[in-house]
């Protein structure tokens, strides 16, 4: 006899814990094709789609778009038209049809939040005496009835003994003034509806990258004691090994850019300064004997930063080549959840976008991340002559925690000195 089959969420890595459903491309009745799209769904890195596994027709969807699903958890069931999706209650193990039946109270239906609450115009504010300079005087009990409502007392207009409010007052308010919460309250939810209805106003929810980016980086300001220390080097050296590099035949060799130069010099720099390329967590570093290098890099839905893993063991052209292919994967939303922890430092470069000094976040539980910069031209005087030169920016953040201001500035200037003699620095490399 055959059976439903049931769609679960795929785990997507092993990090990843639950995805949220964005869309589905069937519904229940639909019939299937082994390879079509089911539903669409992200992490809080990456997207993806669930395709068919063998043909049928949708039996029943138990999760709705924007709802987040444990991985492994049943999402829908495909099966022949009429068939039983034979879903057991995850619980206790039996059927659903085989629970005893209950007496069920009727339900009220909840207003959707798509549907905006009739905004009635606020009574008017207490008119003040020129001579007054206090609210108008509130009642005990019309304080506590307001507190009770969720009505602001003070914008209401009095009837009492020399316009106090009293406790009348602000039950009319209340009439006037009614929200979807309890008493009349008015939610977050009223307040959404009500600025959506405002011109020139869209209200659109956090996607959950945004969420993730919005978390991280407010439990990084708030956990750690960052200084950021600024920066520039003479980029002479990587400018010209730049030129002489697009003329070589070799495309992997030729499509070597000045953030290559950058992450390869950083990563190597970092193997003599542990302290940054290391982990606090707990009151307890965790110091790496490989460099782990997280590139920050722009998507179309957010941060992203995947992890070129001992970045400090591939020559030049190698890495290259792989921070290539990691930054495309990240941009097209396919890269692997797994790809996207376990970074030990974490370079950024806002360079391109003309920003000339910046001060990165930290990613926990890192201590440190540079920030790469614009390249301005700036004047100095060598051998009584006045000359310009090509300056990049460097801009370090660290974790005071961890590291000490004249350690974080150590590193910068064997990171400074590396790309200013970079040819010299790739031979002592053996490259």
């Amino acid at each position: 006899m055959s059976m439903a089959t049931q769609v679960i969420m795929p785990r997507v890595g092993i990090s990843v814990e639950s995805c949220i459903i964005t869309k589905w491309h069937k519904q229940t009745g639909d019939s299937v094709k082994v390879g079509d799209a089911l539903f669409s769904y992200e992490t809080d890195k990456a997207t993806a789609e669930e395709e068919a596994k063998t043909d049928g027709v949708i039996l029943e969807i138990y999760a709705r778009e924007g709802d987040e699903v444990p991985v492994l958890q049943t999402v829908c069931v495909i099966g022949k038209p009429g068939e039983e999706s034979g879903i057991r209650n995850q619980e206790s193990g039996a059927r659903e049809e085989d629970a005893p039946a209950l007496p069920v109270p009727p339900l009220t239906p909840i207003p959707s939040p798509l549907i905006p609450v009739p905004r009635q115009p606020l009574p008017e504010p207490p008119t003040l005496t020129p001579n007054s300079s206090l609210p108008t005087p509130v009642s005990p009990r019309a304080k506590r009835l307001a507190e009770k409502l969720g009505i602001a007392p003070h914008g209401l207009r009095g009837t009492g003994p020399g316009g106090r409010i009293i406790e009348r007052d602000v039950r009319a308010a209340s009439e006037n003034r009614i929200g979807s919460g309890l008493g009349g309250r008015i939610t977050v939810r009223d307040q959404e509806a009500g600025a959506g209805n405002q011109e020139g106003v869209e209200i659109v929810r956090l996607s959950a990258v945004r969420r993730a980016i919005a978390k991280s980086m407010m439990k990084s300001l708030s956990a750690m004691a960052q200084l950021t220390n600024h920066h520039s080097f003479d980029a002479s050296a990587i400018l010209r090994y730049r030129k002489a590099l697009k003329a070589e035949a070799d495309p992997a060799l030729a499509g070597i850019t000045l953030n290559d130069m950058i992450l390869c010099a950083a990563a190597r720099t970092l193997k003599n300064h542990r302290a940054l390329n290391a982990h606090l967590l707990d009151e307890h570093m965790h110091y790496y004997s490989g460099v782990h290098l997280g590139i920050a890099v722009d998507t179309p839905r957010g941060l992203l930063v995947p992890t070129l893993f001992h970045a400090d063991r591939l020559s030049l052209a190698e890495l290259s080549i792989a921070a290539k292919q990691l930054i495309q994967e990240a941009q097209s939303g396919a890269i692997s959840p797994d790809l996207l922890t376990g970074a030990t430092f974490t370079v950024t470069n806002l360079g391109t976008l003309g920003v000339e000094q910046f001060t990165p976040v930290i990613n926990p539980p890192q201590t440190g991340i540079l920030g790469v910069c614009a390249i301005v031209d700036r004047i100095r005087q060598a051998d009584g002559t006045i000359m310009a030169y090509p300056a990049m920016g460097l801009s370090l953040t660290y974790d005071h925690r961890a590291v000490d201001g004249a350690p974080a500035a150590r590193f910068i200037t064997e990171l400074k000195e590396n790309l200013e003699d970079f040819t010299n620095f790739l031979a002592r490399q053996g490259e």
